[in-house]
């Protein structure tokens, strides 16, 4: 079963209420498979699950599931590994007979990705140690392990790293050195300075390879971390094929998490994948762990956006009643529970009545009027450059916005 390219516009004109209902459904039994999955908020739709009727909402709908659709829904949201594993606690029947072996060749293509991007960070951890270059892998198959116990969980079609910007320009040498050079339309001054990464990529037969380096952690027109170096001093290690990598902190894994739906929900990208890191991450935290990420990424300056993924996590996959939960209700709160649901999982809808991005940087800059003005006049400056130095074919913010924000970076294949 193929799955075609225009899948908002299909999504958005066939009509897809009980697929995001159905892949809901699946995420929450992954989390919690002995749980009741129709327990959740009072106001989002409850999916149920039983053994003569596929995955829906309730009322359950005459209508059979549309695997190319649930298909579509999980592709666009990185979650189809996880939709996988989560039928395997399902009642049988309770998928549509084409989805399993979609997802299972799905789940094929993402070894084999991911195993090629293992070995890419491999080769470039190498490059940077023996150049002296401090840095830490960020998301990719080493996070998944993590939070997941597996390496192939979602697709990573290039290796995120991070450096501080003192030493960009030596990381930058250290992975030309190996064969990796600059693409092209990452070479502006709005690449480098405003979004703080640059694309390289290395062809290599009829592979290539991308590295995607960084030395910030956020678009502009979303709070970024006030100390990014904080993320390389906290770094800790792992091992992968008999090699010693470093990765960012459980706390920082969290944040980073958080720091991904913030940029998804400004760019209204469907971000569930995420949320689902977000949930793996708070879930392995005690109550005084969550305390101190709790002081964390307040010192971070970044609060509201930690904040901003619990609650995407709790809406999506149900509360938990911790520390996290109790705090992130408060966050959005003109945001109805059921209309985050479906700006997470699917934002392509037209019915959606999105907040502006101005009203969102205020909530998520603490409603400080100095830092709002200070993020707010490095997204218009932002802006500003992208105008000079891009084609302005890729401008495609509302004109009637004062904080603009597009896909930018964030719309390549890779798990972004």
């Amino acid at each position: 079963m193929a799955v075609q390219d225009g899948s908002y516009e299909r999504l958005r004109a066939a009509g897809c209420a009980d697929e995001v209902a159905y892949v809901q459904a699946c995420l929450r039994l992954f989390f919690a498979p002995r749980a009741n999955i129709t327990d959740g908020r009072a106001d989002v739709p409850a999916p149920t699950v039983s053994a003569a009727t596929p995955i829906t909402v309730s009322p359950i709908s005459a209508t059979p599931i549309s695997a190319t659709k649930v298909a579509d829904i999980a592709r666009l949201n990185k979650v189809a590994v996880i939709l996988l594993r989560a039928l395997k606690h399902a009642p049988a029947g309770a998928a549509p007979a084409e989805l399993p072996g979609w997802l299972d060749g799905y789940r094929r293509r993402t070894m084999s990705m991911n195993a090629a991007c293992i070995g890419d960070s491999i080769a470039i951890d190498r490059a940077l140690r023996e150049r002296q270059v401090d840095f830490v892998f960020l998301k990719g198959p080493l996070q998944q392990h993590l939070l997941y116990g597996d390496h192939f969980m979602k697709p990573s079609g290039d290796v995120d790293i991070l450096v501080s910007p003192a030493r960009f320009g030596q990381a930058r040498e250290a992975l030309r050195a190996i064969g990796y050079e600059v693409a092209g339309k990452s070479r502006s001054v709005w690449w480098v300075r405003f979004l703080g990464e640059q694309h390289m990529v290395r062809e290599d037969g009829a592979r290539t390879s991308t590295v995607d380096l960084h030395h910030r952690l956020q678009q502009p027109g979303s709070p970024s971390p006030r100390d990014v170096d904080g993320f390389l001093r906290r770094k800790r290690e792992v091992e992968v094929a008999g090699a010693v990598m470093p990765v960012i902190s459980a706390a920082d894994t969290l944040l980073l998490s958080s720091i991904s739906v913030a940029k998804a929900f400004f760019n209204r990208e469907p971000c569930a994948g995420y949320v689902c890191d977000v949930r793996a991450s708070a879930s392995r935290l005690n109550d005084a762990e969550q305390q101190r990420v709790l002081d964390h990424a307040a010192g971070q300056g970044l609060a509201d956006t930690l904040l901003l993924g619990l609650r995407a996590a709790d809406v999506l996959l149900g509360a938990t009643g911790t520390l996290l939960s109790e705090r992130a209700t408060r966050i959005l709160a003109r945001i109805g529970n059921a209309d985050l649901f479906h700006m997470v999982m699917a934002p392509w809808l037209a019915s959606l009545r999105w907040p502006q991005r101005r009203h969102v940087l205020w909530e998520l800059c603490g409603r400080e009027p100095v830092r709002y003005l200070a993020e707010a006049g490095w997204a218009a400056s932002a802006d500003l450059s992208r105008r000079i130095f891009e084609r302005p074919a890729t401008v495609q913010s509302p004109p009637s916005e004062m904080i603009k924000i597009v896909g930018g970076a964030a719309n390549h294949a890779s798990e972004r």
